[in-house]
């Protein structure tokens, strides 16, 4: 047998290998309850955010000035807010900017950092240098102080500004971690023997490092995801994320915070936020502790 077909078929069982492995890792996943339990929180927010007329036919901004800050009532179970409207209607809508921030960031996130991380980890030297020390002074930088600065100077702001700004300044945590991954394995067996009988880099990479150095990367993202949900609510509270008309928790966190006798309009946004940051967490915990090697054997 030639070298050539030795080579490609270890790599066929290193893919025959690495699917197994990956229907094992779902099993396991599956078979926790909390994992259960949270990935049918978080589709219940993605349809949520998808398609809010599943969840209430009432429009979010039809008010009656009559009802303002009144509790719950017959077919109205949150309540109003202080103009009169809705308030589930209101706290189903404002599902949407808090998903999209945080799935978009984050696997904007991902892919950035992923791409960068590949590329300084594979190409020591000049690529690296200049990943690294971009990389270094975002470092630099206080994250949320930053932000608000940033945001704070752009008149108009809408979803794809905030994400736009949150990728600029959140990509290098991930970059490293990819980098730090992708030097152990780009000195692997499989990945000499793929230089060896000259297949071109950007094949080796997206065929044998990237699938086998994505994992620690994947896991930060899903955890990550939870935060920022909680990160677009705090930008929007304190002034510099979403602008009216636009309906989100953080702005719903902004109006209660003036009406702290009505505690209704603090409490049902904080639920929401609460739970969708929390599963994500737990989701992404689970899939840490599945990808650990010590946790498979």
């Amino acid at each position: 047998m030639s070298d050539t077909q030795q080579v490609f078929g270890a790599e066929a069982q290193d893919l025959e290998g690495r699917t197994l492995s990956n229907r094992e890792l779902l099993w396991a996943l599956l078979r926790k309850p909390q994992f259960d339990i949270c990935l049918v929180l978080v589709v219940g927010f993605f349809a949520m955010a998808a398609v809010p007329r599943l969840f209430t036919s009432v429009d979010p901004r039809f008010c009656e000035l009559t009802k303002s800050q009144h509790g719950r009532e017959p077919g109205h179970p949150f309540g109003f807010d202080i103009q009169g409207c809705d308030y589930f209607a209101n706290v189903i809508y404002g599902a949407r900017p808090s998903v999209l921030v945080s799935l978009v960031a984050g696997f904007g996130g991902f892919a950035v950092a992923g791409l960068l991380g590949l590329l300084a980890g594979y190409f020591p030297g000049a690529v690296d240098t200049v990943i690294s020390r971009v990389a270094d002074v975002l470092f630099a930088l206080p994250g949320l102080i930053a932000l608000i600065v940033i945001l704070n100077s752009v008149p108009n702001r809408s979803i794809w500004i905030i994400v736009a700004i949150i990728l600029v300044t959140a990509w290098p945590q991930g970059m490293r971690i990819m980098r730090s991954t992708v030097f152990s394995v780009r000195n692997r067996e499989y990945v000499l023997a793929a230089r060896s009988i000259g297949v071109p880099p950007l094949r080796i990479l997206r065929k044998h490092v990237f699938p086998n150095a994505m994992a620690p990367l994947l896991a930060m993202t899903t955890l990550g995801i939870g935060g920022l949900i909680g990160l677009e609510a705090v930008l929007t509270f304190l002034g510099v994320g979403l602008q009216p008309p636009s309906i989100s928790w953080g702005s719903q966190f902004g109006v209660a915070t003036s009406y702290r006798e009505t505690p209704h309009l603090f409490v049902w946004p904080a639920i929401f936020i609460s739970t969708m940051t929390i599963s994500f967490m737990i989701i992404g915990d689970s899939i840490r502790d599945a990808l650990d090697p010590k946790l498979l054997r």
